[in-house]
């Protein structure tokens, strides 16, 4: 998955807005919380590094998964966070549900009014 296509992927997921900040990385947020990160890579020509929230099973599923790893400064602060960062990594299906899941996981946590307010709840 491209950087564009990442950014086209987030974009297309209800109520979500983005920024570009912490050294040029395209950030996806829903209701003004980070669910989604692309960037933080070594330069042209290396691959994307995307960095999505999971729950806890997963973190521990895919954690050691080859192009995978804890993804730097927020997993070694206790958070369940995943960085795709080299192949094998994710195909393009899988990090599709990832961020998917990444999103829900981030608007579940929301306060009810803010759900509310996104169109998340009735």
């Amino acid at each position: 998955m491209t950087y564009e296509e990442f950014n086209a992927y987030c974009a297309s997921l209800p109520a979500t807005t983005h920024v570009v900040q912490w050294g040029g990385s395209d950030v996806w947020k829903v209701g003004g919380k980070v669910f989604a990160i692309g960037g933080w890579d070594e330069g042209e020509g290396s691959p994307p590094r995307i960095t999505f929230k999971v729950s806890e099973i997963a973190f521990e599923a895919l954690k050691d998964s080859p192009g995978l790893r804890p993804a730097p400064y927020l997993a070694s602060r206790g958070f369940s966070w995943i960085q795709h960062y080299a192949p094998p990594g994710l195909d393009d299906a899988g990090l599709r549900e990832h961020l998917k899941a990444s999103h829900a996981l981030v608007a579940a946590g929301l306060t009810k009014k803010k759900q509310r307010e996104l169109g998340f709840q009735s």
